[in-house]
């Protein structure tokens, strides 16, 4: 008797490291928000791996392209290193843009809403970001090419700087 709790006990503390390590691998700032910290009650779980939110809409977006955002986000989510060929994130294809204009710490993907400008599709974090930008598009488009969001009009920026 003494042998089998002893195997058992054994037994649950490897479970229990195991467990600790993939949570000490787990990410400590939201990997679409990333200036905001997670919230341990909004979580995913994806090929057996926890990825902490800050809020629902990230961990919505998350859960709708979570290759996408798992490329993306990169160092972000640790606990998905070593794991790039088996999620085949190398068929993953990213947008040139990353960032929202209107909320520059907001990760964009395909799915995210969007719109025209000057012939090219710009990415926003919410729709509440296109209806912000629709307020001064041409000063919006001023403040993001400034600030580097936009890398679909890098053209626009050399054209500035000239």
């Amino acid at each position: 008797m003494k042998l089998i709790f002893k195997t058992f006990a054994l037994a649950a503390s490897f479970a229990f490291a195991a467990s600790a390590a993939v949570a000490d691998d787990a990410n400590t700032i939201c990997p679409i928000m990333i200036e905001d910290e997670i919230d341990e009650e909004e979580f995913s779980e994806y090929e057996g791996r926890k990825v902490l939110f800050c809020c629902t809409t990230c961990k919505k977006i998350f859960d709708a392209n979570p290759k996408y955002i798992i490329k993306v986000a990169g160092d972000n989510l640790p606990q998905f290193k070593g794991m790039e060929e088996k999620l085949k994130l190398a068929e993953v294809e990213l947008l040139e843009q990353k960032f929202c204009p209107m909320y520059p710490d907001s990760i964009v993907t395909p799915e995210s809403p969007s719109a025209e400008y000057k012939g090219k599709k710009i990415y926003f974090f919410k729709k509440r970001a296109v209806a912000k930008w629709e307020k001064d598009p041409e000063g919006n488009f001023k403040k993001a090419i400034e600030a580097g969001l936009l890398p679909q009009f890098a053209e626009n920026k050399k054209k500035e700087e000239k």
